[in-house]
């Protein structure tokens, strides 16, 4: 997990000269967005897989916490695809962050500057290709009202931390969360959906669900396939009873579910095979149908600073 360098406010850094000091607002109370991005070797070379889809999500979940970046949106495109060639990569994982860096320390502090950072690195499928072991978790889904689920914000992770870490400790793979109603909500990193009767669902935004861009691109790839799909409130015992499951997101891409609190599903259907392979087309450019969802990088030098 380590490349030659990270762009932080406009320049290349090496990568172990990428840093930020111990009293930055973001590191105590949790001021930071983030993006997850990945890009793929196509027959053109390298391109990054929905790049404006996911920055544009970035700026909406700066302004949802009240943190304004200090770019443009074509500044920070122009900075991702600058990374990922100065790092001489085909096929990486790309982590935009924003943050309120060190300025002072409180609740309320506003003199802090905001730091921008892009890194890219190797990194495989978040969740392996296997079968994945669900459990629910005891712990609930950060409820709308408390903090801004749509946002996709540094502290709010911590939720899916200690649900994530809670799975690991039972013999798990992955946990899933419950809102505080009592629907399904999503996974500690990956949205849900089930096929029952052919018919796609996955939990709405409404239940606490991020609005994933790769849960926005299976939807668009089922229409494509000719598979109903809709978004509505799933129950726990949805997902026990289901003809298949599977978990999807940018770090993860698509990964089948084995079993939900050892219920057990089987391997993957003929849906989910249908939807991978037809995402394994789209990111990999073999789709002339969503050669629009790719940026590809331009050919570059190593650069450091």
């Amino acid at each position: 997990m380590q490349a030659e360098t990270i762009w932080m406010d406009g320049e290349q850094v090496r990568w172990s000269e990428a840093r930020v000091h111990v009293l930055s607002h973001a590191l105590h109370y949790g001021t930071a967005v983030l993006e997850g991005t990945r890009a793929y070797g196509t027959p053109d070379g390298p391109a990054v897989f929905r790049l404006d889809e996911h920055l544009g999500r970035l700026y909406r979940s700066a302004k949802i916490i009240g943190l304004a970046i200090p770019y443009s949106p074509a500044q920070l495109r122009a900075a991702t695809l600058e990374t990922v060639a100065a790092n001489g990569l085909t096929s990486c994982y790309i982590r935009h962050l924003v943050h309120r860096g060190y300025g002072e320390l409180g609740i309320a502090a506003r003199a802090c500057p905001t730091v921008v950072t892009v890194a890219a690195w190797e990194w495989g499928a978040l969740l392996g290709e296997e079968g994945l072991r669900l459990m629910t978790s005891s712990w609930r889904r950060n409820d709308p009202a408390v903090v801004p689920t749509a946002a996709k914000a540094t502290g709010p992770y911590l939720n899916s931390v200690i649900a994530k870490a809670e799975a690991l400790d039972a013999g798990y793979d992955e946990a899933v969360l419950l809102n505080a109603a009592g629907y399904v909500s999503e996974c500690t990193g990956a949205n849900v959906f089930v096929v029952s009767d052919g018919t796609l669902s996955t939990p709405p935004s409404s239940a606490g669900a991020l609005e994933g861009i790769t849960q926005d691109t299976v939807e668009q790839l089922a229409a494509g396939l000719g598979v109903p799909v809709r978004r509505r409130d799933l129950l726990r015992t949805d997902l026990y009873t289901a003809d298949e499951m599977f978990v999807c997101g940018t770090a993860a891409g698509i990964v089948p579910v084995q079993s939900v609190d050892n219920r057990e599903l089987g391997a993957a259907g003929p849906v989910t095979a249908k939807l991978t392979a037809a995402y394994e087309a789209a990111v990999h450019g073999r789709d002339e149908r969503y050669r629009h969802w790719l940026t590809p990088v331009p050919a570059g030098t190593r650069a450091t600073r």
